[in-house]
């Protein structure tokens, strides 16, 4: 039996929902507002109200304008100019420097600072080839600089710089000042990516930029130090967990866990050979590599289900890991298990830099997620599809990794690809879109080894407490003869409901949404699969690729076949003591910029939400309980219904 509440509160309230296996229950929980003052940390720079936060960061960036173009070259006109860094003679694995550029004649609003990394990076001059950043998939105004700088900020971003506050004397005439400049510094947040940096300025704005100077190349303290590490699951046991992680050092490293366990990895890269391209160079093949360093892999195993264990990895030649807590998840089969679930995340910048994607809710919203990992009241995280939006720009990859950290580092971080990180044009993905920018699946296969039968075949099932999950490629072929389809019959029509009486199933591109524009593929996939789920007595359906949040009926061919009842507090209930169909939930509102829906509502759509969340799952052997945690990019005046 099933039963699904919905629960929606207002901004002043944060509520929270219930689903039963008499019941599934979904809540909409919205952010209540705070103005704490968070610990010191490198988090303190950023502003914690989530408006404040997000009111520089576009995901429609204009330092998308630059890519490909000629530079000219104005050092000539500028003999005063000099760019410095305030750091030490080499780099920390994260910090914030701040670059200050001096001897500037005229401040001008176009100036700006990019960070290039690897240092000897061409920026000076380059052939104009506009269809080459065509190569995306983001059909905005198109970028055009030689090699794409991982960042860049105006300099007026130093409220003194226009102004000429920070005014200096380089020439004096009979004891007068006959030629003065201007300086201003502005702050990146700079993380180890491996390869030298250096920070170039130039003026003339993004779309006729010219060179005028450059810093002294900066090395990182250590390109070797083991980093990023995050963790999944390899088997429905809770008893093994693997560790991934990314280091420049090319010799094997270790796992320390358990207190005296240890174990070596296994050491894996990718070179630009690997990546997809076509008659136009890809931004992963050509302007947008940049070198991964090594990826180390560890199996942790003789763990304990559910439990509490240290860890820290590297070696004594290139230095350890702190040592980090982490939990395992409960074991298939068990009475219980916490999850949290979204898709469509990406990165948000710690600084007010411009990035070639950026995702404007992604760090209110894992910020959001680690304080309920501290809070020790989840088991693992779910991510369905478009990780990171590299898109073929791959130092954006670190910076993801980097972002998820604090979360993925303690629990098992499960996932699914999606159009962004596998769709390329004849590269044997069902949709071809350059979407994946030339990566192919290949920087996300080795990012993040799920439980799969084999390389580019990234479906895969695991059993956590009392969930049997089901997690499929909406990117590869599902069609009825295809060898994916066949997976997913045999993989559902296995589950034992009396040791997982919860069926969900996952993947990247929905069945059902309100927003208009997919390809006629998509429908071809609901036609294929959906009856499967029906077949099989689905309980539930995530899907992300669309962001924004919505649920429908119990659904199946766009009929409802049951519809949720109150119950006392509100709370939409889906009775599942005579199963009728799958609930679907669209829940790709966790970082990419949200996603309006179409006016005309289908009769299946019962909650349309456009906010920041994710969904919060507890299941028991009973009761299945959604929470949707949304953060909202503006301020609302109406509550949610």
């Amino acid at each position: 039996m099933h039963n699904l509440q919905i629960c929606v509160s207002s901004m002043e309230f944060c509520n929270r929902i219930i689903l039963k296996h008499v019941s599934i229950l979904l809540v909409f929980f919205l952010s209540c507002s705070t103005s704490k003052t968070v610990t010191p940390s490198l988090l303190d720079l950023v502003v914690t109200n989530t408006t404040v936060l997000h009111r520089n960061f576009t995901a429609l960036s204009e330092f998308r304008l630059i890519n490909r173009r000629i530079l000219n070259d104005c050092s000539a006109s500028n003999p005063f100019i000099e760019v410095n860094v305030d750091s030490n003679s080499t780099l920390s694995d994260d910090e914030f420097v701040r670059v200050t550029v001096t001897g500037v004649s005229n401040p001008s609003d176009g100036d700006w600072v990019a960070m290039i990394s690897p240092s000897n990076s061409d920026v000076k001059s380059c052939l104009l080839n506009e269809l080459f950043y065509l190569q995306t998939g983001d059909t905005a105004k198109l970028p055009l600089l030689c090699h794409y700088p991982v960042k860049a900020q105006y300099m007026k971003n130093d409220p003194n710089y226009l102004s000429c506050k920070n005014k200096e004397c380089k020439k004096y005439q009979d004891g007068k000042c006959v030629i003065s400049t201007c300086s201003g510094s502005i702050q990146f947040h700079v993380i180890n990516i491996r390869s030298d940096i250096e920070f170039v300025f130039f003026s003339g704005g993004f779309l006729k930029p010219c060179l005028v100077g450059r810093s002294t190349p900066l090395s990182f303290a250590n390109p070797k130090t083991p980093l990023y590490g995050h963790l999944s699951s390899i088997d429905s046991t809770g008893a093994s967990m693997r560790l991934t992680w990314v280091s420049g050092d090319k010799e094997p490293q270790q796992i320390q866990y358990a207190n005296g366990k240890a174990v070596t990895s296994t050491v894996t890269t990718f070179s630009q050979a690997d990546m997809c391209s076509s008659a136009l160079p890809s931004p992963a093949k050509d302007f947008g590599w940049h070198d991964p360093g090594y990826i180390h892999s560890a199996l942790m195993t003789g763990l304990k289900p559910s439990s509490p264990f240290s860890y820290k990895y590297g070696s004594d030649s290139v230095g350890w890991s702190k040592e980090i807590q982490f939990s395992t998840p409960p074991a298939g089969g068990s009475d219980e298990v916490r999850f949290i679930a979204f898709g469509d995340m990406g990165k948000t910048p710690l600084d007010a830099s411009k990035e070639h994607y950026i995702q404007p809710g992604a760090l209110s919203v894992i910020k959001a997620i680690a304080k309920d990992v501290n809070s020790k009241n989840v088991n693992s995280v779910f991510h369905i599809g478009d990780i990171s939006y590299a898109t073929g720009f791959l130092a954006e990859w670190d910076f993801f990794l980097h972002l998820i950290n604090p979360v993925a580092s303690r629990l098992s971080y499960m996932t699914a690809i999606g159009n962004h990180e596998r769709d390329y044009v004849d590269s044997g993905s069902v949709y071809i879109t350059p979407d994946s920018g030339g990566e192919c699946g290949v920087p996300y296969e080795t990012y993040f080894p799920m439980p799969t039968s084999a390389k580019d075949k990234p479906w895969y099932s695991i059993e956590q407490g009392s969930v049997h999950f089901t997690v499929i490629s909406t990117e590869h072929d599902w069609s009825e003869n295809s060898e994916q389809y066949a997976w997913m019959q045999k993989d559902m029509a296995s589950v034992n409901r009396q040791k997982t009486p919860w069926l969900i199933f996952m993947g990247h591109r929905p069945m059902y949404t309100s927003h208009q524009g997919l390809l006629s593929s998509e429908n071809k996939f609901n036609e294929a699969v959906e009856p499967l789920l029906f077949q099989n007595k689905v309980d539930l359906a995530l899907f992300g690729h669309v962001h924004n949040y919505e649920r429908t009926c119990s659904v199946f061919q766009h009929k409802c076949k049951a519809m949720p009842t109150k119950d006392k507090n509100g709370m939409d209930t889906y009775d599942g003591r005579n199963y009728s169909a799958p609930v679907q939930v669209v829940i790709g509102m966790a970082g990419f910029t949200l996603d309006n829906f179409s006016s005309n509502v289908e009769s299946w759509s019962l909650k349309r939400i456009s906010e920041f969340g994710y969904l919060r799952a507890y299941a028991t052997r009973k009761d299945l309980s959604l929470e949707v945690s949304a953060y909202s990019l503006v301020f609302y005046s109406h509550s949610l219904p």
